[in-house]
């Protein structure tokens, strides 16, 4: 599995910017994997910071539109019969589906830090019809400092970058819990509205 991974690594490498954000719009392999590869790229001078966050940027928001469009389009029936293509099954969608009814729109922004309801929390804003500037801004809002993160991590890394879920998982949790704290401001906000 470790040499199937990194052989799409590096092929994704060859792509530069485009690579990465191939790399997460697919997503094959896991976003903290792609983008510290990316920070490693960074660190081997192949590619800058910057571009390098706006291609993870774009590739990270375009995965979760796929998801939001087939929920918005699709419906969960497509998504039932489909869903398992993209690694989601019907506990996902009604974790989810749970979570978006509980907590409303914010729960866009907190959920990319959960793992399985990251990904999955984009089917139900589709199904809802969330407006779609609203689902891209809780996106991207959560999008860049996840980018930001892991490359970073992958440039401090270095060559050991293949390390990175072992050393990112003690920043997690506590990621994790300010996601949730901030669903929360954003849940008592909206209610005493």
């Amino acid at each position: 599995m470790k040499e199937f991974i990194f052989s799409i690594l590096t092929a994704l490498s060859e792509l530069g910017y485009f690579g990465i954000a191939l790399g997460l719009m697919i997503e094959i392999i896991p976003s903290e994997i792609v983008l510290g590869y990316g920070g490693y790229m960074i660190s081997q001078g192949t590619i800058n910071f910057p571009l390098a966050v706006v291609a993870g940027t774009i590739g990270g928001t375009f995965a979760q539109l796929f998801l939001y469009w087939a929920g918005y389009y699709g419906g969960r029936p497509f998504l039932e019969k489909y869903g398992k293509y993209v690694f989601i099954n019907r506990h996902h969608i009604d974790l989810s589906e749970e979570w978006f009814k509980k907590y409303g729109a914010g729960v866009i922004f907190s959920a990319r830090f959960i793992p399985v309801v990251r990904h999955a929390i984009s089917i139900p804003a589709g199904i809802s019809k969330m407006p779609v500037s609203k689902f891209i801004l809780y996106t991207v809002a959560a999008v860049v400092p996840w980018t930001i993160f892991f490359l970073y991590l992958g440039v401090v890394l270095g060559e050991n970058w293949a390390n990175i879920k072992e050393v990112a998982q003690p920043y997690v949790l506590p990621a994790l819990g300010a996601a949730i704290v901030l669903g929360a401001v954003y849940i008592y906000i909206k209610r005493k509205k």
